[in-house]
């Protein structure tokens, strides 16, 4: 009897071992306000007979490092603790246990952990989820500068991107050299200014130290961020002998101003020297 008892366990053990999940990669990642799918697959599995199984997901934050359940399924009953969360029955007779989640938050990264119960056997994975935002850029120049014919001050901004760490190069070329140089002077970006989702905005200032020479400059700004398959580039063509011309009729303009007030003056004493 005992003997029994010891093959009928150790054939048990070995069942357990048998059964595992596979998970895709250590980490998924999913754009904030998009649809995923967290992978998990029971591999080699033929069809699966639903009313003997049991899947429960679970998440972990990495604020608190709190375990919550997100979805339990067990035979045909399914309950889901977050908002739109399911796992397909149909799949999952497939082995295919993935959870869809519709609509991610920020606040809904960290460990997903995917438990899976085919009796008498039980095996579970987990993987991280991390939720990104894309930045929104652009390159312009400071219009207050345009207007009063300022030393030039350019500007490019990211916003609604996730998470934090960003970086903006900026560069700049020539008509007659078309090779983009760094620019390391002149170059000051303000810190990030969280919004109200969690996203972050930020801006980087470029004022050119040196004076504008050539026939024509333009100016680009290179946004890279862990969102972006490819860095962002934005240009901003620049027509310095236009500039030098505006800045020369408005030099020649006041004082051709100043001269005719001068000559008004001295008509003025004139006269009244006359008349005297």
């Amino acid at each position: 009897m005992a003997t029994l008892m010891v093959l009928v366990l150790a054939l048990v053990l070995r069942r357990s071992a048998a059964l595992e999940v596979k998970m895709d990669g250590q980490t998924q990642r999913v754009f904030l306000n998009g649809n995923v799918t967290i992978i998990c697959r029971i591999p080699g599995s033929q069809q699966l007979n639903i009313r003997t199984m049991g899947v429960v997901w679970y998440r972990k934050s990495p604020m608190n490092d709190t375990e919550v359940k997100v979805l339990e399924l067990v035979g045909h009953d399914q309950k889901a603790f977050r908002s739109g969360a399911i796992v397909s029955p149909r799949n999952l007779t497939m082995g295919d246990a993935s959870l869809q989640l519709p609509g991610v938050q920020l606040r809904e990264a960290g460990e997903y952990r995917c438990e899976v119960v085919v009796t008498p056997e039980k095996a579970q994975g987990t993987v991280w989820l991390q939720v990104i935002a894309y930045p929104v850029s652009s390159l312009y120049e400071d219009p207050a500068t345009v207007k009063n014919n300022e030393d030039k001050h350019f500007l490019c901004t990211s916003s609604w991107f996730y998470p934090k760490d960003i970086n903006i190069t900026w560069y700049k070329r020539t008509q007659e050299d078309h090779q983009y140089e760094q620019i390391s002077e002149g170059i000051s970006t303000d810190s990030a200014v969280k919004n109200k989702d969690g996203t972050f905005n930020i801006t980087s200032h470029l004022r050119p130290k040196s004076p504008l020479q050539g026939s024509m400059i333009v100016f680009k700004c290179v946004v890279v961020h862990i969102s972006l398959p490819t860095s962002q580039s934005y240009n901003l063509t620049l027509n310095a002998i236009e500039s030098q011309k505006s800045t020369s009729s408005w030099i020649v303009a006041v004082t051709v101003c100043f001269g005719g007030i001068g000559v008004l003056i001295i008509g003025v004493l004139f006269l009244c020297l006359w008349k005297w």
